[in-house]
């Protein structure tokens, strides 16, 4: 049975239309007839029902079709494995992960990247953004989804999509149920802030933010990670500005209010040294990219 066969029949199964599916195929009509008669001889049934107004699948056609595409992908999925392992696309990777990225868009590419890539293996860490720099500096991991907008010169990176800063409030908080929120109105909190040590980055972006509404934050209790602070906040412990992307860790007793008045976004990057580059890393770096382009 030739393969070319099995495409034209699930091309005209799709389009019903022997024009359209020609067009599809970059073919004309004739051949295209040609091999559905021919396949129909083989296999010793009739796929189609044609009349000058209409071709529509017999029964037997149906089930064809389900297992006539499970074998196209099949194929094209050899097709793209073969491709991988002569490129060299093989092996393991050791990917950073800042941990509140797993509420963002981190989950969907890795398992995109896996679903087209199941021969290499990938171990995501996760590692503070300084933790990660560190590691790519110095060829411990071989990439990074960091909260940070820039990078060591020494390094490559790819800007994720901005995430907007909103206000964490406790949930009995008098603005929690508001639709928005001013930075002026929550001058005279206790907040909850990174801890500058360990996420400079982070701090450093949310302190301008202040700056920028003119609010000078009483900082009363610095912590490691965003979910850490999530957490204080639900217990009382203060209000703070956190990425909208935590609203998605459903953390009880907290409350996200948009911003008013201001566009301030969390960045972050996934990031890689050029210098431990190789077609698995490369094939990752392009699924980052193809993410972003959507």
């Amino acid at each position: 049975m030739k393969l070319h066969y099995l495409r034209y029949f699930s091309v005209l199964a799709e389009e019903l239309h022997f024009g359209r599916a020609a067009d599809r195929l970059a073919i004309t009509q004739p051949p295209l007839s040609g091999a559905i008669k021919a396949l129909e001889e083989e296999i010793g049934v009739r796929l189609f029902e044609r009349s000058s107004k209409h071709v529509l699948l017999t029964s037997a056609g149906s089930a064809f079709l389900a297992e006539v595409n499970q074998i196209l992908r099949r194929i094209e999925r050899a097709e793209t494995v073969a491709q991988a392992v002569a490129g060299g696309v093989r092996g393991v990777l050791e990917i950073g992960v800042a941990g509140s990225l797993f509420y963002r868009e981190v989950p969907r590419i890795m398992a995109q990247f896996r679903a087209a890539f199941p021969e290499i293996e990938t171990s995501l860490l996760e590692m503070s953004s300084a933790e990660q720099l560190d590691g790519l500096l110095h060829g411990r991991i071989h990439a990074g989804f960091l909260n940070s907008a820039t990078v060591p010169p020494q390094l490559n990176a790819v800007r994720l999509r901005d995430d907007p800063f909103v206000a964490c409030l406790p949930a009995r908080h008098q603005h929690a149920r508001a639709t928005a929120v001013s930075l002026q109105s929550l001058a005279h909190e206790e907040f909850v802030m990174f801890s500058r040590a360990v996420a400079p980055a982070n701090y450093d972006n949310v302190i301008a933010i202040f700056n920028r509404a003119g609010v000078h934050p009483k900082t009363m209790h610095a912590a490691r990670q965003w979910l850490t602070i999530t957490a204080m906040v639900a217990n009382g412990m203060g209000v703070s500005l956190v990425p909208r992307s935590l609203a998605r860790s459903e953390v009880k007793g907290v409350a996200f209010v948009p911003l008013a008045g201001s566009e301030a976004t969390s960045p972050a990057l996934f990031a890689w040294n050029p210098q431990h580059d190789n077609q698995t890393v490369r094939s990752l770096v392009d699924s980052v990219n193809a993410d972003m382009r959507r």
